[in-house]
């Protein structure tokens, strides 16, 4: 398996056919690919933190991890984005897994669970909005730079 760099349009694109519950994110940083013989394995994906509190300008988030399942795809992913992360001179990597997935690839690449986040919807009165998106509660996950 071999890290290579990736445009938007086609991280987007193996998002949209390949992910269990989640469309391809809207912002973006960068991201990384992977492949194995030439052809695309896994993709992840990386931009400013979604919650605007912790938007603080040293802090990424990634938005997408998805895989064809290859063995240790996600945690080579995870650790390339960490690592490019640093080099661009951020302090800290943030994402989100739903609670019922483990996470294993995470804690493999050094990333720590830090806290639960309540599920629910972007939606509100004042700013209807469609939830395309699982409303399952969420774990945070962290590493330091």
């Amino acid at each position: 398996m071999n890290l290579r760099p990736i445009s938007l349009k086609e991280a987007k694109a193996f998002v949209d056919e390949y992910h269990r519950h989640h469309k391809p994110s809207i912002g973006w940083k960068f991201g990384v690919g992977l492949e194995e013989d030439s052809i695309l394995i896994g993709v992840i994906m990386a931009g400013r933190p979604v919650a605007r509190m912790l938007d603080d300008g040293y802090t990424l988030e990634v938005t997408r991890c998805c895989t064809l399942g290859d063995k240790n795809a996600s945690s080579m992913l995870y650790g390339a984005i960490r690592r490019a992360a640093k080099a661009l001179g951020y302090k800290k990597c943030i994402t989100y897994t739903l609670e019922s997935e483990s996470g294993i690839s995470l804690k493999a690449s050094g990333w720590t669970h830090v806290s639960d986040v309540r599920g629910r919807s972007w939606t509100t009165p004042s700013r209807p909005r469609e939830d395309n998106h699982p409303l399952d509660n969420k774990r945070r996950w962290e590493v330091i730079l």
